[in-house]
């Protein structure tokens, strides 16, 4: 808004998870919910709220459950070709149907880890960046959106934000067919189904085939269309505040060239598009290119 404004021509911006030093997330993530009627009036996992979306959104998109552990074995896979891929593994969907449930049907393997990490962008005008260097990556659209705080009031099939947030960035960078228009996406994967749930959003599969799609390796890293080249959250780990920032770094060190052996080739467009977390209902959509 600075840079927009006219306020400044070059602006720099920080964020950076340290949950290292959080004695209990759980406890953390619960004041988020409603203090009358969910707040310490039971003793659960704070991600009971995933496993009833996760839930409500299979039954109504008729998306399979082995398709969600699909997610989770690609991007773990995924991450060991990304020295920032702390949680990588090579499992296969049995494995992670197996593992722990977090909040049924949610396993632990389908939900991301928290690690530290500390993240910092430089941003300038157009004007400026152009004297800048020869790496400049250009922000085409952004959007932001936030659903109804009230849990009940709220479609657990779609992720509506995403919807609304997309909408907006699309329409910025005027982008009409987003389906075939990118090279490549970063997208949520706090939990499996968030990124399958997220991609409908997106338009970037229709509703109900995303997990057809990741079933038949379309969003592999040698896919049609490249998801989570990186690990994403399931495999690198979840940076809390500072996810947005992370699905944006790996999508810059993509249009950059500098991603290394997750390099995807010739990729000229990105979506980048994030979640805060559970118990909320927001999220930003980012249009890059180079």
């Amino acid at each position: 808004m600075h840079i927009m404004s006219g306020i400044a021509d070059i602006a720099v911006v920080e964020s950076h998870s340290k949950i290292s030093d959080v004695v209990n997330p759980d406890e953390i993530a619960s004041f988020g919910y409603d203090p009358i009627y969910t707040h310490h009036h039971f003793d659960a996992d704070p991600r009971f709220l995933a496993g009833m979306e996760m839930a409500r959104y299979l039954k109504e998109t008729g998306t399979k459950r082995e398709s969600c552990a699909q997610v989770a074995v690609k991007n773990k896979k995924n991450a060991l070709s990304n020295p920032r891929g702390v949680h990588g593994a090579n499992i296969d969907k049995g494995i992670v149907m197996n593992s722990q449930v977090a909040a049924s049907p949610l396993t632990e393997l389908e939900s991301s880890k928290g690690i530290d990490a500390s993240i910092v962008f430089v941003l300038a005008s157009a004007q400026k960046a152009r004297k800048l260097g020869d790496h400049t990556v250009w922000i085409k659209g952004i959007g932001w959106s936030s659903d109804t705080p009230v849990v009940e009031d709220r479609n657990f099939a779609r992720a509506e934000y995403v919807e609304q947030a997309a909408g907006r960035a699309y329409k910025m960078a005027n982008v009409k067919s987003p389906a075939s228009y990118f090279d490549l996406a970063e997208v949520d994967d706090t939990y499996s189904y968030k990124e399958l749930q997220s991609l409908e959003a997106l338009k970037l599969a229709t509703k109900g085939k995303a997990g057809k799609m990741v079933d038949a390796g379309a969003f592999d890293t040698d896919g049609r269309l490249p998801v989570n080249a990186s690990g994403g959250s399931l495999g690198v780990g979840h940076l809390l505040e500072a996810t947005g920032l992370h699905r944006t770094l790996e999508a810059v060190m993509q249009l950059r060239g500098q991603a290394g052996r997750v390099q995807v080739p010739r990729a000229k467009r990105t979506l980048v598009q994030s979640w805060r977390g559970i118990p909320t209902a927001t999220g930003a959509v980012a249009v890059l290119g180079n």
